[in-house]
């Protein structure tokens, strides 16, 4: 079962009563409450390649701004693609994907590392996310999500997502599913190839589409729902998150990440489970 959660100043206040996975009854579900809104994380999509050797230089600019901000704050999404992104082959781990090289394309991405902040703003260098990010991080939001992924013993994933939005919206439900923790080749910035590096917040595949599917919701809207995602033999579940996005054609406008459960058939399916909340 979700957690129980009281009251949130995040955009929409709402009361979140116990809720299952499964049919909630009438006295427990979601409240709509309107409070005053706050701060919302940003999402920050990183062009990377293994290839490209002053990409490492920008996973040190994601960690650096997740010790600034808060690790719940700064949710990166690294996009293998383009020319020097590699594809898997032979003994050759690669972390490049087509979907990924569809977003380079998209997005007129002529180098890397380059990166969209919220999807504002248009692509920026390493050295300006600082400040994009501490201009993204202010402003406010009136939509909440409330999610958790779990993986099954059949490697299929389950995500469970609950979508609660303050002003009426017409925009568009992306998911995506990363992975951390990837040892694979990475060139450095001293020209050195580095086996044993560790690649994070990877992007795998989206779970709903590219570009993930039209949303349209009234004032107060509450509207739960559920998405499955058959998992790569390759893919680690401990390791594996899910990106949760809305967006227009100005930008993101609310963006949260949960980390993938494992189902284990030993446990008691009534123990209660804690989301990880973003």
């Amino acid at each position: 079962m979700r957690s129980l959660l009281a009251s949130l100043s995040v955009g929409v206040g709402i009361l979140l009563l116990l809720a299952s996975c499964t049919a909630i009854p009438e006295d427990e579900r979601y409240i709509y409450v309107p409070l005053t809104s706050s701060s919302r994380a940003v999402l920050l999509e990183d062009f990377t390649g293994q290839r490209c050797v002053n990409c490492p230089n920008a996973a040190e600019e994601i960690e650096r701004l997740k010790k600034e901000y808060g690790t719940d704050s700064i949710i990166a999404v690294g996009i293998h693609s383009g020319p020097l992104a590699v594809y898997s082959r032979g003994k050759v781990l690669g972390l490049r994907t087509e979907e990924g090289d569809e977003y380079y394309d998209h997005w007129g991405v002529e180098q890397e590392p380059m990166g969209l902040i919220n999807r504002r703003g248009g692509l920026s260098t390493v050295d300006n996310w600082f400040n994009l990010v501490n201009e993204a991080i202010k402003q406010p939001t009136d939509i909440y999500f409330d999610f958790g992924a779990s993986c099954s013993q059949d490697s299929m994933l389950h995500v469970y997502l609950t979508v609660i939005t303050g002003e009426p919206i017409d925009a568009k439900l992306q998911l995506w599913l990363t992975e951390s923790n990837i040892t694979a080749l990475q060139m450095m910035p001293d020209g050195s190839a580095n086996q044993e590096y560790i690649h994070n917040h990877v992007f795998r595949c989206s779970i709903n589409g590219t570009w993930g599917e039209p949303y349209q919701a009234a004032q107060g809207e509450i509207r739960e729902l559920e998405y499955e995602c058959k998992l790569d033999a390759a893919w680690k579940p401990e390791n594996l998150s899910v990106v949760a996005f809305i967006y227009d054609d100005s930008g993101v406008e609310y963006v949260a990440e949960t980390h993938v459960l494992i189902d284990d058939p030993t446990v008691d399916s009534t123990d209660d489970q804690t989301d990880t909340e973003n």
